[in-house]
Protein backbone atom coordinates (compact mmCIF):
# COMPACT_ATOMS: atom_id res chain seq x y z
CA UNK A 1 0.00 0.00 0.00
CA UNK A 2 1.80 2.92 -1.49
CA UNK A 3 -0.54 5.37 -0.06
CA UNK A 4 -2.27 6.22 -3.17
CA UNK A 5 -5.52 5.57 -4.71
CA UNK A 6 -4.83 2.47 -6.38
CA UNK A 7 -3.40 0.21 -3.59
CA UNK A 8 -5.85 1.10 -1.70
CA UNK A 9 -8.76 0.55 -3.33
CA UNK A 10 -7.06 -2.70 -4.23
CA UNK A 11 -7.28 -4.01 -0.62
CA UNK A 12 -11.08 -2.63 -0.15
CA UNK A 13 -11.90 -5.00 -3.00
CA UNK A 14 -9.35 -7.89 -1.64
CA UNK A 15 -11.53 -8.02 1.61
CA UNK A 16 -15.15 -7.11 -0.17
CA UNK A 17 -14.14 -10.60 -1.95
CA UNK A 18 -14.02 -12.17 2.05
CA UNK A 19 -10.27 -12.74 1.98
CA UNK A 20 -8.26 -12.59 4.94
CA UNK A 21 -5.71 -9.21 4.44
CA UNK A 22 -2.58 -7.52 5.87
CA UNK A 23 -1.91 -3.93 4.57
CA UNK A 24 1.86 -3.01 4.52
CA UNK A 25 4.22 0.00 3.06
CA UNK A 26 7.65 -0.81 1.77
CA UNK A 27 9.84 1.59 3.06
CA UNK A 28 12.02 2.40 0.21
CA UNK A 29 14.50 5.53 0.88
CA UNK A 30 15.19 8.26 3.46
CA UNK A 31 13.61 11.49 1.79
CA UNK A 32 17.46 13.19 1.59
CA UNK A 33 18.27 10.71 -1.22
CA UNK A 34 15.39 11.89 -3.24
CA UNK A 35 16.61 15.54 -2.96
CA UNK A 36 12.92 16.38 -1.61
CA UNK A 37 10.58 17.32 0.80
CA UNK A 38 9.30 14.25 2.50
CA UNK A 39 5.65 15.35 1.35
CA UNK A 40 6.65 15.26 -2.43
CA UNK A 41 7.92 11.49 -2.74
CA UNK A 42 6.06 7.83 -1.94
CA UNK A 43 8.05 7.23 0.85
CA UNK A 44 6.92 10.42 2.68
CA UNK A 45 5.12 9.88 5.93
CA UNK A 46 2.49 11.33 4.93
CA UNK A 47 1.86 8.44 2.59
CA UNK A 48 2.71 6.04 5.05
CA UNK A 49 -0.02 7.60 7.01
CA UNK A 50 -2.35 7.89 4.31
CA UNK A 51 -1.46 3.84 3.75
CA UNK A 52 -2.42 3.21 7.44
CA UNK A 53 -5.64 5.34 7.60
CA UNK A 54 -6.74 3.48 4.54
CA UNK A 55 -5.81 -0.17 6.24
CA UNK A 56 -7.75 1.16 9.40
CA UNK A 57 -10.80 1.88 7.53
CA UNK A 58 -10.79 -1.23 5.72
CA UNK A 59 -10.29 -3.49 8.86
CA UNK A 60 -7.06 -4.74 7.81
CA UNK A 61 -3.73 -5.04 10.12
CA UNK A 62 -0.75 -2.75 8.44
CA UNK A 63 3.02 -3.10 8.38
CA UNK A 64 5.85 -0.95 7.73
CA UNK A 65 8.42 -3.34 6.21
CA UNK A 66 12.33 -1.81 5.60
CA UNK A 67 13.48 -2.12 2.23
CA UNK A 68 16.12 0.36 1.79
CA UNK A 69 19.46 -1.81 1.70
CA UNK A 70 17.60 -3.71 -1.19
CA UNK A 71 15.95 -1.34 -2.94
CA UNK A 72 19.40 0.80 -2.89
CA UNK A 73 20.97 -2.58 -4.22
CA UNK A 74 18.94 -3.79 -6.41
CA UNK A 75 17.10 -0.50 -8.16
CA UNK A 76 18.38 2.68 -7.43
CA UNK A 77 22.22 1.07 -7.75
CA UNK A 78 21.44 -0.78 -10.61
CA UNK A 79 19.93 2.54 -12.30
CA UNK A 80 22.95 4.87 -11.81
CA UNK A 81 25.39 1.67 -12.90
CA UNK A 82 23.17 1.66 -16.44
CA UNK A 83 23.17 5.28 -16.66
CA UNK A 84 27.11 6.05 -16.26
CA UNK A 85 27.62 3.35 -18.54
CA UNK A 86 25.21 4.88 -21.53
CA UNK A 87 22.12 2.97 -21.29
CA UNK A 88 18.77 4.75 -20.34
CA UNK A 89 17.11 1.84 -17.59
CA UNK A 90 13.35 1.94 -16.06
CA UNK A 91 13.42 1.42 -12.49
CA UNK A 92 10.27 0.73 -12.03
CA UNK A 93 10.51 -2.23 -13.82
CA UNK A 94 13.39 -3.73 -11.69
CA UNK A 95 11.41 -2.56 -8.99
CA UNK A 96 8.96 -4.68 -9.83
CA UNK A 97 11.13 -7.80 -10.06
CA UNK A 98 13.04 -7.34 -7.25
CA UNK A 99 11.28 -5.78 -4.23
CA UNK A 100 7.16 -6.08 -4.92
CA UNK A 101 7.45 -9.57 -6.59
CA UNK A 102 10.75 -10.51 -4.82
CA UNK A 103 11.53 -9.18 -1.71
CA UNK A 104 7.54 -8.82 -0.55
CA UNK A 105 6.50 -12.18 -2.53
CA UNK A 106 9.09 -14.02 0.00
CA UNK A 107 7.89 -11.93 3.04
CA UNK A 108 4.52 -12.87 2.31
CA UNK A 109 5.22 -16.63 1.87
CA UNK A 110 7.19 -16.35 5.36
CA UNK A 111 4.10 -14.99 6.66
CA UNK A 112 1.66 -17.58 5.76
CA UNK A 113 -0.22 -15.42 2.96
CA UNK A 114 -1.29 -17.04 -0.22
CA UNK A 115 -1.12 -14.03 -2.62
CA UNK A 116 0.58 -10.82 -2.79
CA UNK A 117 -2.11 -8.04 -4.21
CA UNK A 118 -1.11 -5.02 -5.81
CA UNK A 119 -3.07 -2.26 -7.33
CA UNK A 120 -1.57 -2.45 -11.12
CA UNK A 121 -3.52 -2.24 -13.77
CA UNK A 122 -3.52 -5.76 -15.24
CA UNK A 123 -4.73 -9.08 -15.49
CA UNK A 124 -4.13 -12.85 -14.67
CA UNK A 125 -5.80 -15.69 -16.64
CA UNK A 126 -5.38 -19.21 -16.97
CA UNK A 127 -5.48 -22.04 -19.43
CA UNK A 128 -8.20 -24.75 -18.12
CA UNK A 129 -6.65 -27.01 -20.35
CA UNK A 130 -2.48 -26.87 -20.09
CA UNK A 131 -3.10 -24.72 -16.30
CA UNK A 132 -0.55 -22.24 -17.31
CA UNK A 133 -0.99 -18.68 -15.91
CA UNK A 134 -1.12 -15.77 -18.57
CA UNK A 135 -0.48 -11.48 -18.02
CA UNK A 136 -2.60 -9.59 -19.86
CA UNK A 137 -3.41 -5.78 -20.49
CA UNK A 138 -5.66 -4.49 -17.84
CA UNK A 139 -9.44 -3.53 -19.11
CA UNK A 140 -8.54 0.23 -19.43
CA UNK A 141 -6.24 0.32 -22.24
CA UNK A 142 -5.11 3.88 -20.98
CA UNK A 143 -3.89 2.60 -17.35
CA UNK A 144 -2.39 -0.61 -18.29
CA UNK A 145 0.35 -1.33 -16.60
CA UNK A 146 1.26 -4.83 -18.27
CA UNK A 147 4.81 -3.38 -19.79
CA UNK A 148 6.06 -3.32 -16.12
CA UNK A 149 5.13 -6.43 -15.11
CA UNK A 150 6.62 -8.50 -18.49
CA UNK A 151 9.24 -10.15 -15.82
CA UNK A 152 6.93 -12.44 -14.08
CA UNK A 153 7.21 -16.23 -13.56
CA UNK A 154 4.32 -18.62 -13.62
CA UNK A 155 4.83 -19.23 -9.92
CA UNK A 156 4.48 -15.59 -9.45
CA UNK A 157 1.29 -15.45 -11.35
CA UNK A 158 0.30 -18.27 -9.03
CA UNK A 159 0.30 -16.05 -5.88
CA UNK A 160 -0.55 -12.67 -7.64
CA UNK A 161 -3.71 -10.55 -7.59
CA UNK A 162 -4.70 -7.69 -9.22
CA UNK A 163 -7.95 -6.57 -8.18
CA UNK A 164 -8.14 -3.42 -10.59
CA UNK A 165 -7.14 -5.14 -13.91
CA UNK A 166 -11.02 -4.99 -14.61
CA UNK A 167 -12.06 -1.52 -13.77
CA UNK A 168 -11.49 2.12 -14.72
CA UNK A 169 -9.08 4.36 -12.74
CA UNK A 170 -12.60 6.65 -12.54
CA UNK A 171 -14.20 3.89 -11.21
CA UNK A 172 -11.47 3.40 -8.35
CA UNK A 173 -11.75 6.95 -7.50
CA UNK A 174 -15.35 6.86 -7.19
CA UNK A 175 -14.93 3.47 -4.96
CA UNK A 176 -12.82 5.82 -2.47
CA UNK A 177 -14.67 8.50 -2.32
CA UNK A 178 -17.56 6.13 -1.39
CA UNK A 179 -16.11 4.70 1.20
CA UNK A 180 -14.37 8.05 2.83
CA UNK A 181 -11.26 7.52 2.43
CA UNK A 182 -8.55 9.98 3.04
CA UNK A 183 -6.40 9.84 -0.19
CA UNK A 184 -9.32 9.11 -2.98
CA UNK A 185 -8.39 12.51 -4.51
CA UNK A 186 -4.29 12.21 -4.54
CA UNK A 187 -2.69 12.57 -7.51
CA UNK A 188 -0.92 10.19 -9.23
CA UNK A 189 2.66 9.84 -8.77
CA UNK A 190 4.14 10.77 -12.52
CA UNK A 191 8.46 10.47 -11.75
CA UNK A 192 10.59 8.18 -10.72
CA UNK A 193 10.17 8.01 -6.86
CA UNK A 194 13.89 8.31 -5.90
CA UNK A 195 14.06 11.67 -8.70
CA UNK A 196 10.67 13.30 -8.36
CA UNK A 197 12.16 16.42 -9.74
CA UNK A 198 12.72 14.36 -12.82
CA UNK A 199 16.40 15.37 -12.57
CA UNK A 200 18.13 11.80 -12.80
CA UNK A 201 21.54 12.69 -13.39
CA UNK A 202 21.47 14.53 -9.95
CA UNK A 203 19.67 11.44 -8.76
CA UNK A 204 22.64 9.50 -9.72
CA UNK A 205 24.79 12.01 -8.05
CA UNK A 206 22.99 12.00 -4.47
CA UNK A 207 23.57 7.66 -4.98
CA UNK A 208 27.39 8.13 -5.70
CA UNK A 209 27.87 10.56 -3.12
CA UNK A 210 26.39 7.93 -0.04
CA UNK A 211 28.19 5.09 -1.46
CA UNK A 212 30.24 2.79 0.71
CA UNK A 213 32.84 2.30 -2.29
CA UNK A 214 33.62 5.69 -2.86
CA UNK A 215 36.74 4.93 -5.60
CA UNK A 216 34.41 2.93 -7.46
CA UNK A 217 31.71 5.83 -7.22
CA UNK A 218 34.40 8.21 -8.34
CA UNK A 219 35.14 6.10 -11.12
CA UNK A 220 31.42 5.94 -12.46
CA UNK A 221 31.26 9.89 -11.59
CA UNK A 222 33.93 10.52 -13.96
CA UNK A 223 32.73 8.11 -16.58
CA UNK A 224 29.86 9.33 -16.65
CA UNK A 225 30.09 13.21 -16.10
CA UNK A 226 33.49 14.34 -17.29
CA UNK A 227 32.54 16.90 -20.62
CA UNK A 228 33.43 15.60 -24.12
CA UNK A 229 32.60 16.21 -27.76
CA UNK A 230 29.55 15.86 -29.72
CA UNK A 231 30.24 14.51 -32.94
CA UNK A 232 28.33 13.39 -36.26
CA UNK A 233 28.07 10.17 -37.80
CA UNK A 234 30.99 10.91 -39.56
CA UNK A 235 33.08 11.77 -36.63
CA UNK A 236 33.23 15.39 -36.87
CA UNK A 237 33.14 17.37 -33.91
CA UNK A 238 30.30 19.65 -33.50
CA UNK A 239 30.76 21.18 -30.11
CA UNK A 240 31.32 19.80 -26.02
CA UNK A 241 29.20 18.14 -24.06
CA UNK A 242 28.71 18.11 -20.09
CA UNK A 243 29.11 14.12 -19.62
CA UNK A 244 26.93 10.99 -21.22
CA UNK A 245 24.52 10.58 -17.99
CA UNK A 246 22.73 13.97 -19.08
CA UNK A 247 21.76 12.26 -22.39
CA UNK A 248 19.83 9.59 -23.87
CA UNK A 249 18.73 8.76 -27.39
CA UNK A 250 16.31 10.30 -29.40
CA UNK A 251 16.92 13.60 -27.19
CA UNK A 252 16.65 17.25 -28.87
CA UNK A 253 16.94 19.70 -26.07
CA UNK A 254 19.41 21.00 -24.47
CA UNK A 255 21.79 20.17 -26.62
CA UNK A 256 23.12 23.79 -27.40
CA UNK A 257 24.40 23.28 -31.14
CA UNK A 258 23.86 24.94 -33.65
CA UNK A 259 22.70 23.46 -36.82
CA UNK A 260 20.94 24.39 -40.12
CA UNK A 261 18.25 21.17 -39.05
CA UNK A 262 17.43 19.68 -35.86
CA UNK A 263 19.94 17.42 -34.51
CA UNK A 264 19.21 14.18 -32.34
CA UNK A 265 21.04 12.03 -30.32
CA UNK A 266 21.96 8.96 -31.92
CA UNK A 267 24.44 7.23 -29.50
CA UNK A 268 26.29 7.50 -26.48
CA UNK A 269 29.75 6.52 -27.23
CA UNK A 270 31.39 5.31 -23.79
CA UNK A 271 34.99 4.25 -25.12
CA UNK A 272 35.18 8.14 -26.28
CA UNK A 273 33.00 9.65 -24.75
CA UNK A 274 31.28 11.10 -27.25
CA UNK A 275 27.76 11.96 -28.29
CA UNK A 276 26.82 11.24 -31.55
CA UNK A 277 24.49 13.48 -33.24
CA UNK A 278 22.25 13.05 -36.35
CA UNK A 279 18.67 13.65 -37.96
CA UNK A 280 15.64 12.26 -36.91
CA UNK A 281 15.62 9.84 -40.01
CA UNK A 282 18.69 8.41 -38.90
CA UNK A 283 17.06 7.40 -35.12
CA UNK A 284 15.08 4.19 -37.35
CA UNK A 285 15.90 0.89 -37.00
CA UNK A 286 14.15 -2.18 -37.51
CA UNK A 287 16.22 -4.33 -36.37
CA UNK A 288 16.61 -4.07 -32.17
CA UNK A 289 18.75 -6.97 -30.17
CA UNK A 290 17.38 -7.73 -26.46
CA UNK A 291 18.96 -9.47 -23.49
CA UNK A 292 17.63 -11.33 -20.62
CA UNK A 293 14.80 -12.70 -21.79
CA UNK A 294 11.54 -13.78 -19.91
CA UNK A 295 9.05 -15.68 -21.38
CA UNK A 296 6.14 -15.85 -19.27
CA UNK A 297 5.13 -19.17 -20.43
CA UNK A 298 8.19 -20.64 -19.12
CA UNK A 299 9.35 -22.19 -22.44
CA UNK A 300 11.09 -20.11 -24.75
CA UNK A 301 9.73 -20.66 -28.33
CA UNK A 302 11.42 -22.90 -30.49
CA UNK A 303 10.60 -21.51 -33.88
CA UNK A 304 10.41 -17.71 -34.13
CA UNK A 305 7.18 -15.52 -33.18
CA UNK A 306 5.15 -13.56 -34.85
CA UNK A 307 4.07 -10.73 -32.35
CA UNK A 308 3.88 -6.73 -31.31
CA UNK A 309 6.20 -5.23 -29.47
CA UNK A 310 6.41 -1.89 -27.50
CA UNK A 311 10.48 -0.69 -27.21
CA UNK A 312 9.28 1.87 -24.09
CA UNK A 313 6.65 2.52 -21.91
CA UNK A 314 4.91 5.11 -23.98
CA UNK A 315 4.88 3.22 -27.00
CA UNK A 316 1.88 2.19 -29.20
CA UNK A 317 3.29 -1.84 -29.79
CA UNK A 318 4.00 -2.66 -33.44
CA UNK A 319 3.95 -5.23 -35.39
CA UNK A 320 7.37 -7.34 -35.94
CA UNK A 321 8.82 -11.36 -35.19
CA UNK A 322 10.73 -12.14 -32.59
CA UNK A 323 13.54 -14.70 -32.88
CA UNK A 324 14.76 -16.22 -29.88
CA UNK A 325 17.95 -16.90 -29.21
CA UNK A 326 18.57 -18.43 -26.42
CA UNK A 327 17.79 -15.94 -23.31
CA UNK A 328 17.99 -13.32 -25.60
CA UNK A 329 16.46 -12.50 -28.97
CA UNK A 330 16.72 -10.67 -32.30
CA UNK A 331 13.00 -8.26 -32.84
CA UNK A 332 12.35 -7.54 -36.67
CA UNK A 333 9.52 -4.97 -37.24
CA UNK A 334 7.30 -4.76 -40.44
CA UNK A 335 8.16 -1.10 -40.33
CA UNK A 336 11.59 0.88 -38.87
CA UNK A 337 10.81 2.45 -35.45
CA UNK A 338 12.51 5.31 -33.73
CA UNK A 339 14.88 5.58 -30.96
CA UNK A 340 14.99 2.29 -30.16
CA UNK A 341 17.30 2.72 -26.09
CA UNK A 342 19.71 0.24 -24.81
CA UNK A 343 18.58 0.07 -21.37
CA UNK A 344 14.99 0.31 -22.15
CA UNK A 345 12.22 -2.94 -22.29
CA UNK A 346 11.28 -4.34 -25.72
CA UNK A 347 7.97 -6.33 -24.47
CA UNK A 348 6.40 -8.78 -26.35
CA UNK A 349 2.14 -8.95 -27.01
CA UNK A 350 -0.31 -11.35 -28.65
CA UNK A 351 -3.26 -9.18 -28.68
CA UNK A 352 -4.17 -8.29 -24.69
CA UNK A 353 -1.57 -11.17 -23.69
CA UNK A 354 2.21 -10.53 -22.40
CA UNK A 355 4.43 -13.18 -23.88
CA UNK A 356 7.33 -11.55 -22.17
CA UNK A 357 10.20 -9.14 -22.85
CA UNK A 358 13.77 -8.60 -22.16
CA UNK A 359 16.46 -5.12 -21.98
CA UNK A 360 17.41 -3.67 -25.36
CA UNK A 361 20.93 -3.94 -26.09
Amino acid sequence: MSGGVDSSVAALLIRERGMEAVGCTMRLFENDMAGAEQESTCCSLDDVEDARAVAGRVGIPFYVFNYKEKFSEQVIGRFAADYCSGRTPNPCIDCNKYLKFGALMQRAAELGCDYVVTGHYARIGQDEQTGRYTLKKAADPSKDQSYVLYNLTQEQLAHVLFPLGEITKEKAREIAQEHGFVNAGKHDSQDICFAPDGDYAAAIRRYLAQSVDPEASAEMISRAFTPGKFVDSSGSVLGTHTGLANYTIGQRRGLGIPAAHRLFVQKLDMEKNAVVLGTNEELFSREVLVDNVNWISGDTPSEPVKCKTKIRYRHTEQPCTVYPEGTCARIVFEEAQRAATPGQSAVFYDGDVVLGGGIIR
